[in-house]
């Protein structure tokens, strides 16, 4: 028996989602981070709980893998509430930051001289 139905309630994946399998928007990748944003003034859509444990474990940011990790989901799911609550504006993502194919010599060397200092 699986957590869910310990508790007395279980959810399918495609009920959270209202029967989408693709998120709107390609933004989300495994490290995009995300973080919950004041409600809109106007009092915007009113969350789902889903929608709402998103937002309380956005509170700092966090990456959407470790968010499909804590909702117990899997990250297409989570990707597409996520969409849900973008268009809302409801959270803020911040991609990635690009990784620069050029070795940063400086930290190389500072590397080095640490592992020669053990």
């Amino acid at each position: 028996m699986s957590e869910g139905d310990k508790a007395g309630r279980l959810v399918r994946p495609f009920a959270l989602t209202g029967g989408r399998t693709r998120p709107d928007r390609t933004d989300f990748t495994l490290i995009t981070s995300v973080t919950a944003v004041d409600p809109p003034p106007t009092g915007g859509i009113r969350p789902q709980p889903e929608h709402a444990r998103i937002l309380r474990l956005c509170a700092e940011p966090v990456v959407v893998a470790e968010l499909a990790t804590r909702l117990d989901l899997p990250v297409s799911v989570v990707a597409i509430m996520l969409c849900d609550l973008l268009e809302a504006g409801r959270i803020a993502i911040r991609p990635p930051r690009p990784v620069s194919r050029v070795p940063d010599l400086d930290l190389l060397q500072k590397v080095r001289d640490g592992l020669g200092r053990l």
